[in-house]
């Protein structure tokens, strides 16, 4: 259809989690709508993350309410193919009329009539509702404290694949999230001597007395969680589906010979100079981990369940040397490293949104996936209506929420466009026409 122009009421862009789930719920209450998608269904899944990443929730959990997933234990981890896989199945499953390789290259608001113009790689779109479900992982960042040096291989965890893509010799791995910490765990194992600088983190135990921490997380409400605590902005989640699932500890990870440093603050040629805060760091980490024990043995005390005792879960591991005498500086060249692994996150990128939807800061404005722009939503972003949005299940609920306003818009522009029953006649036009006369020319002072 390239240089033809297509009108539909709604337009999502993306096909991953957020836009399969998204065709769903449209789907069901009968909106005409089309997916677009610059690559394949979750594609994100099958080429953005490295080769041996699995679902950090169990199987159980991170789903759609209507499909469980095919050849996975419940209490597993499925691998990133077969969550792929997943949606792909699952669009199958209602038809979703989902195009791939069409990349949206510009949305505007048209001027004087409703609606937005879509300009895609295959032609013009005219569609009275956008909903932008391309996700929070858009743009890969790496920090501008960077070496400049071409003496390492540098490159973004969305860019690793595995151990044997890197060059001989050891790896710094910046940031301590959960893909910092599966990454730098995997190029242990492999062989690597591996130096990891940890900033603020919050560490939940994989499970705890025979419950995953996904499970403990519902029945505490902590999913439905509005708003994010103040202070945890810039803290990430180190958790872990890896071999069957584990609990994260940096104690451990150091035992086994991952070298532990503070928040990276800045390089001098080949020298890299972190934060002091090493050890503040992994006292939150603890914190937050003993916090999630002591409110899930509250709640199996306040309901009476039986769950097993797992006093265990409790033992600290020893401090290990580089906690107690922290690595404040350390001359990459002379440790032997020869790749810096930037595990330090995404920036969206709504650069093709040229519409009234953004802060001062460029960030949407929004209400539960409403933009504050009509007719332009965004969906399967963290903390969209609460904790769970960005999970897979999460983001189905929210895109329930955002096809029930579309559904309400429908009908209040459909009331619009049917007849007025109080509209007078042509008849009772010109019989009051007198009257109306009569009214403005009285005296009302």
């Amino acid at each position: 259809m390239a240089g033809k122009t297509m009108s539909i009421d709604t337009l999502v862009v993306g096909a991953g989690q957020a836009g399969v789930a998204m065709s769903e719920h449209l789907s069901k209450i009968g909106v005409p709508h089309v997916v677009l998608e610059r690559a394949r269904i979750a594609e994100q899944w099958r080429t953005g993350r490295w080769d041996s990443l699995v679902a950090n929730g169990p199987a159980w959990h991170d789903r759609f309410p209507n499909l469980e997933f095919a050849e996975v234990d419940p209490d597993g981890f499925a691998a990133k193919e077969q969550v792929a896989d997943y949606f792909v199945e699952y669009a199958k499953r209602f038809d979703a009329p989902i195009r791939t390789g069409v990349d949206v290259k510009k949305v505007v608001r048209n001027a004087g009539r409703q609606g937005f113009t879509v300009e895609t790689s295959d032609g013009t779109f005219e569609a009275n509702r956008v909903v932008v479900a391309t996700g929070p992982f858009q743009r890969p960042v790496i920090p501008a404290v960077a070496p400049k040096s071409d003496r390492f291989t540098q490159i973004h965890s969305a860019d690793y694949r595995n151990p044997q893509q890197l060059p001989d010799g050891n790896v710094l791995v910046v940031g301590a999230g959960s893909s910092g910490v599966q990454i730098a765990d995997e190029l242990q194992r492999a062989g690597r001597q591996v130096y990891l600088s940890v900033g603020p983190h919050d560490r939940p135990p994989r499970a705890y007395r025979g419950r995953d921490f996904c499970w403990w997380l519902g029945v505490l409400g902590e999913w439905d969680a509005e708003v994010m605590r103040p202070g945890k902005e810039h803290v990430t989640i180190a958790v872990s589906g890896a071999r069957g699932g584990h609990t994260v500890d940096f104690r451990r990870l150091a035992h086994q010979g991952v070298m532990l440093a503070g928040l990276t603050k800045s390089f001098d040629d080949t020298v890299v100079t972190f934060d002091a805060d090493l050890a503040e760091n992994i006292a939150r980490g603890d914190e937050n981990y003993l916090s999630l024990l002591d409110a899930a043995d509250a709640y199996a005390a306040r309901n009476g369940l039986t769950l097993p005792e797992e006093p265990e879960a409790r033992v600290i591991p020893a401090d290990p040397d580089c906690l107690i005498n922290p690595v404040l500086e350390l001359d990459l060249v002379k440790a032997g490293v020869t790749s810096i692994i930037w595990a330090t996150g995404y920036a969206v990128d709504f650069g093709w949104l040229h519409v009234d939807a953004f802060d001062e800061k460029g960030k949407p404005k929004h209400q539960r996936g409403v933009s504050k722009e009509p007719g332009i939503y965004f969906l399967g972003l963290p903390w969209l209506s609460r904790r769970g949005s960005a999970f897979i299940w999460g983001v189905w609920h929210d895109a329930k929420h955002i096809a029930d306003h579309i559904a309400t818009q429908r009908k209040y522009l459909a009331y619009y466009d049917a007849p007025n029953p109080h509209a007078p006649t042509q008849h009772e036009a010109r019989a009051t026409e007198p009257q109306l006369r009569k009214v403005s020319e009285m005296d009302l002072s």
